[in-house]
């Protein structure tokens, strides 16, 4: 039986599987690989993201673009495209960067919880106080049923997440001897949860595991709220200039209340009152925003 036309001058699938040969260019770059017969415009971006991850700038628009024969050039993807036939495709930066807006909602965001290890104590400047705050934090994840990925930092050395932070209901709780969070382990949870855009990440230190999670983070397309009065250093001054410099790449760097009212958003919220309870409570001024 002959196949029906699809836009853009290729054709719609066939009844039946199997894969299709398709080239994926990007840059000075081809690659030739395949993609399941019938696939759409998601599935391919995935496997762009799949070959060129390290290499796309997350924070960009792209437009993906489909060689015609017919007019011997690449056009637009047609609306609707499905993968028929063996083909060449493009990813074509746009020469206008994405603007990062830094909103939060509770369905796209993940709070991350780093090393807030009893070892730390007494090293960390001010650390009881952000250990207040990162409890306030945790406790406003589990009234907004946000999913909470907490790393404990080489535990059998330092010991496990202090007693005053509550894990109860946290999604993972991982140790780690790599500095980042961005464990494999890590990875499969976040892509075990739908749509998540945004990371809200506490804890220490900042000029070192904070940080390279951060880069990480942003290298893979998420958003990253780092929380500066439940995160800190050893050295006011590695924590100043880790936050200076994580700001220029467009990290969020913010507070906790500003945090918690932006994911409720509204007064009419039902967890409205629990959260401002939360707030009310807060840590006392320790000088410690006052580095930033």
């Amino acid at each position: 039986a002959e196949a029906a036309a699809a836009p853009g001058g290729g054709v719609c699938p066939p009844a039946g599987g199997g894969s299709v040969p398709v080239l994926f260019c990007f840059s000075v770059f081809a690659r030739p690989s395949s993609v399941p017969h019938g696939a759409g415009y998601e599935l391919l971006i995935q496997k762009f993201l799949s070959l060129y991850g390290d290499q796309i700038d997350m924070h960009r628009k792209f437009v993906v673009q489909l060689f015609a024969e017919e007019w011997s050039q690449y056009i637009d993807l047609p609306k609707g495209f499905l993968v028929s036939d063996r083909c060449k495709l493009r990813l074509v930066p746009l020469q206008i960067q994405m603007t990062t807006l830094g909103n939060l909602t509770p369905s796209s965001t993940v709070f991350f919880c780093c090393d807030m290890q009893e070892r730390f104590r007494p090293a960390i400047k001010y650390f009881g106080d952000i250990i207040s705050v990162g409890q306030r934090l945790l406790q406003g994840a589990r009234l907004l049923g946000i999913p909470v990925i907490v790393t404990e930092q080489y535990p059998k050395g330092l010991g496990s997440t202090v007693q005053e932070i509550d894990l109860t209901g946290a999604k993972l709780v991982l140790p780690k001897t790599k500095f980042s969070m961005v464990l494999p382990e890590v990875e499969a949870a976040l892509a075990e949860i739908p749509g998540v855009r945004s990371v809200v990440l506490f804890g220490v230190e900042t000029h070192v595991c904070i940080q390279q999670t951060a880069l990480e983070l942003i290298g893979r397309g998420l958003e990253v709220h780092i929380v500066a009065d439940a995160t800190s250093s050893r050295s006011m001054m590695d924590r100043m200039f880790a936050l200076e410099r994580l700001a220029r790449t467009g990290i969020i760097v913010t507070t906790s209340e500003a945090i918690l009212l932006q994911l409720v958003a509204d007064k009419e919220h039902p967890k409205f009152k629990e959260i401002q309870n939360l707030i009310k409570a807060s840590a006392p001024e320790s000088g410690l925003l006052s580095k930033v």
